[in-house]
């Protein structure tokens, strides 16, 4: 009998850190998945697998510590996993770049095709491995700024409504993203180009 009023009492208590948790953690982290997704329904998913996930560790007799740093860590792989499934989809069709005529380039034009042969989707293939590489060195700040105006064609002003950074800021951001791809990517870029 001890043993079922003990069973009780830390359900209750675990019940009652979850919805803690739930009620301290739910607005900080939809706003952080917000930021980084931009389908609503993704955001919402994403939030509801990190509070199952902590119920689920809970019955499972495995209570979390650091509730915030564990829900962000959920948050963050769901993310990944997010992306990871997503990226067989077309490039964004937002231009990359113009010409001297004016004529608007998308990152898809500057890639070499993937029906061209093997050669070519080899070349595409790292060259989209580098800028990722590339983009992952970058820090958080930069990175969002610079894949939000550049690959998902947010205008600055947008992001300054959206994040409440200063257009300035965000245009800072962005010059320090640039100088370092930049730098990072100018020795695959020759070696393409000697090719």
């Amino acid at each position: 009998m001890s043993k079922a009023l003990s069973t009780n009492w830390m359900t209750g208590e675990q019940d009652q850190r979850i919805s803690e948790a739930f009620g301290l953690e739910r607005a900080r982290l939809r706003n952080f998945i917000r930021r980084r997704v931009p389908d609503e329904n993704d955001v919402e998913d994403i939030l509801q697998d990190a509070f199952y996930e902590l119920v689920e560790a809970y019955r499972m007799m495995k209570p979390v510590e650091q509730i915030s740093a564990w829900l962000f860590r959920v948050v963050r792989n769901r993310i990944t996993d997010l992306f990871r499934k997503k990226r067989p989809e077309a490039m964004p069709k937002v231009p990359a770049t113009s010409t001297d005529d004016g004529e608007q380039l998308l990152l898809e034009d500057l890639l070499p095709s993937p029906d061209a042969g093997p050669e070519e989707v080899y070349a595409r293939n790292v060259l989209l491995e580098e800028l990722e590489a590339a983009l992952d060195e970058l820090p958080e700040e930069q990175r969002e700024v610079f894949v939000a105006h550049e690959l998902e064609g947010y205008s600055f002003k947008e992001l300054a409504v959206a994040t409440g950074v200063s257009v300035n800021t965000l245009l800072s951001r962005k010059h320090y993203a640039v100088i370092h791809l930049r730098q990072r990517l100018q020795a695959i870029h020759d070696e393409f180009m000697k090719a």
